[in-house]
């Protein structure tokens, strides 16, 4: 059934992308019969015809041409008025074509691949008035601003729901958790719970217009927001500089929506919800709320995070979607230390120390199904003897087969196996196991050692972050006690450090049991400074669920008010488009990548999931590409609409056409440009769904 959906989703949004086009060339296409301009063609899409319509002539397979020629000897191309309407045919053939990427109105007189077309006759293109093309050419820009002012309209008038312009969580070492305040009694950094007024002086309506802003910043550039934060009286001023998130790809400050209480479902959020839920001891389905803590009320993720920073276990009640009431008791997880390796990206652990690879859940039709399961973890893949997480994908990045020799635990016990890959992937085809992992916080086995450092912001030398680890620690050796405190998972030694992170003492006594035969016990002293210390004491506790598995906190953006719904719709129009500008100038200077940009590929894989969230968010969705639409044609370059206006105004100042050669030239680079923009665009779009 999601199958289903998706396909109807899918099936929607190429519609919905094909109205677009339709509307764009309609208003070509109505423009020239207004002008008087003889029309060839009306056609949806490049390439040889699907399937055609012409006056005289009625639906046919392929070409009306064809059957004109057939007929009369010669195409209706290369008949006059006279004899169309002599022989009862219509000018004009409208077509659907088998490259869904655009449309055309073919008009006498008038070929952008062929400037040297462009000759008066009578009804051409040529012929007319340049006031006459200079509508022509506006008029298909004009329609889809049109387009999206109602589509907006009609969204509006039945509800979008955006996400809150609320903080839900701050990332560690982000952007948002250095901010400054504009007060300086108020400590550094945004918070959770932090409403968002104002960014840069302007409004902030919904959460996407704090990522909008950070997104299309420069670097160097300081965004100042202006928040509400619960149990302060008086807005605070924060001034945060946005940094480029490498996950992403684009520029952020590092928070993320306010999260409602509710836990997401569907096709995708059921399985990440199901092992998230297990993992933390609870028995509650997707799409189940969180109704009370300890007997009180919740209404954010923000709250619960709240009412567990002090680490002890609560009685939570559960409402699932089907009505029923569940009881049961939460306990907090520690928050792990960032660890940085020279090269590699961050690691969870700590001071330096990092977990082993518990394989989550096997995907289903995974090729080790069967071979693997959930809860195992992993002590040896390839030649990696007990891996990292980093380790552990690298071992299968770098594999040439088919299969790959493991080891796991498994109920106590080593079992030697051999996992089994596939190649996924077109354009970079990459092994996969079809498995999911997390770190084996429970399992008191340290991985690989790591050297922790990280870059300096502003001399780019490393920085040690916790204290390197000892050497002589063997990777697979077992937790036996911290300063003397027996430990038997990762969670006994987060506490036992936490105890002693503010303590006097510059060092603390480790003993650890080696992997080797023997089994030996061995002591090591671990040496942290100052800051090495406050870096582990600064660790909280947080929810077991984070907040990525509840739904959004949201407002419902409506006005049942006409008049109102339309000076929305305006607004929209005029945002968007000046925001299509920004990116545009985001891209020159570099602060927004390539890789960001979408084809028609992307469009419509990206509007298949937005058609999930409704028919008021589809709408919306089309309004803003009917935008970008709008502007990309209006853009000062060869063979669109806005190179062609350029060449009316020329010819309005001069009395002259520009030059033919120029014209040539000019179409060359508009075709190159068109050309890698195409490519770019496409392979991004591979790349994203097969990659």
């Amino acid at each position: 059934m999601d199958l289903l959906f998706s396909g109807v989703n899918i099936i929607l949004i190429i519609i919905g992308f094909g109205l677009l086009i339709f509307i764009h060339e309609a208003g070509h296409f109505v423009a020239a019969k207004w002008a008087g301009i003889r029309t060839h063609a009306f056609a949806i899409g490049f390439g040889p015809p699907i399937a055609s319509w012409r006056k005289g002539v009625g639906f046919c397979w392929g070409s009306s041409e064809d059957v004109v020629s057939r007929r009369f000897g010669r195409p209706a191309v290369q008949m006059t008025d006279r004899e169309l309407s002599e022989e009862g045919l219509g000018e004009t053939e409208y077509s659907l074509r088998w490259l869904p990427l655009g449309g055309f109105v073919r008009m006498l007189g008038q070929d952008d691949l062929s400037p040297v077309a462009t000759l008066p006759q009578e009804r051409s293109y040529s012929s007319v008035s340049v006031a006459r093309r200079m509508v022509v050419v506006s008029a298909g820009v004009v329609m889809n601003v049109v387009l999206a002012v109602v589509c907006f309209i009609i969204a509006f008038a039945i509800g979008v729901p955006f996400e809150a312009a609320v903080i839900g969580g701050v990332s560690a070492n982000s952007p948002a958790s250095r901010a400054v305040c504009d007060d300086a009694a108020v400590e550094a950094g945004l918070q959770p719970g932090d409403a968002l007024l104002t960014i840069d002086g302007e409004p902030a309506e919904t959460f996407v217009d704090l990522q909008v802003a950070a997104g299309m910043s420069i670097p160097g550039e300081v965004l100042v927001v202006r928040v509400q934060r619960p149990g302060v009286e008086r807005p605070l001023l924060f001034r945060v500089s946005p940094e480029e998130n490498p996950a992403s790809g684009m520029r952020s400050i590092g928070v993320m929506p306010s999260s409602s209480l509710t836990l997401a479902s569907g096709r995708d959020a059921d399985p990440v919800v199901e092992a998230y839920v297990q993992a933390a001891g609870l028995d509650v389905p997707p799409g189940g709320t969180l109704r009370t803590v300890n007997g009180l009320a919740v209404s954010s993720w923000g709250a619960l995070d709240r009412i567990l920073q002090d680490g002890t276990t609560v009685e939570t009640t559960w409402v699932g979607p089907d009505g029923v009431t569940s009881h049961h008791a939460m306990s907090p997880s520690p928050t792990w230390q960032p660890l940085v390796p020279p090269g590699g990206p961050a690691q969870y652990g700590l001071a330096g120390f990092v977990p082993l690879v518990r394989i989550d859940r096997v995907a289903s039709g995974s090729p080790n199904e069967g071979v693997l399961n959930a809860g195992d973890v992993v002590l040896a893949i390839g030649r990696v003897s007990y891996p990292t997480s980093e380790s552990f994908l690298e071992a299968i990045k770098q594999s040439s087969g088919s299969e790959l020799p493991m080891a796991v635990l498994r109920d106590g016990s080593r079992i030697d196996l051999t996992a089994r890959l596939t190649r996924s992937g077109v354009l970079d085809a990459t092994p996969r196991m079809g498995v999911y992992t997390t770190p084996a916080w429970d399992c008191p086995l340290i991985a690989e050692t790591i050297d922790q450092v990280r870059t300096g912001e502003d001399t780019g030398t490393r920085t040690t972050l916790a204290g390197e680890v000892p050497d002589g620690v063997i990777p697979g050796s077992r937790w036996v006690s911290v300063a003397g405190v027996p430990v038997g998972t990762w969670r006994d030694v987060w506490v036992a450090l936490q105890e002693r992170a503010n303590g006097e003492r510059a060092d603390l006594t480790l003993q650890l049991e080696n992997s080797t035969p023997g089994k030996e016990v061995r002591s090591f002293d671990l040496y942290w400074s100052p800051e090495e210390r406050d870096a582990i004491g600064e660790l909280a506790w947080q929810p077991p669920l984070p907040s990525f598995l509840f739904d959004p906190v949201v407002v419902i953006r409506r006005s049942t008010d006409p008049i109102r719904a339309l000076a929305l719709g305006a607004s929209e129009t005029w945002k968007f488009i000046e925001l299509t500008y920004l990116t545009i100038d985001r891209l020159v200077r570099g602060s927004v990548g390539v890789d960001q940009l979408h084809g028609p590929v992307g469009i419509v894989h990206l509007g298949s999931k937005v058609a999930d969230r409704g028919i008021a968010y589809l709408l919306f969705f089309l309004a803003i590409i009917s935008i970008n639409l709008a502007v990309l044609n209006f853009l000062p370059l060869p063979i669109v609409d806005g190179g062609l206006f350029l060449y009316l105004i020329y010819e309005k100042i001069t009395g002259n056409q520009p030059p033919i050669a120029f014209q040539n030239v000019a179409m060359l680079v508009g075709l190159v440009l068109i050309a890698t923009a195409f490519v770019v665009t496409f392979y991004n779009d591979l790349a994203r769904l097969i990659g």
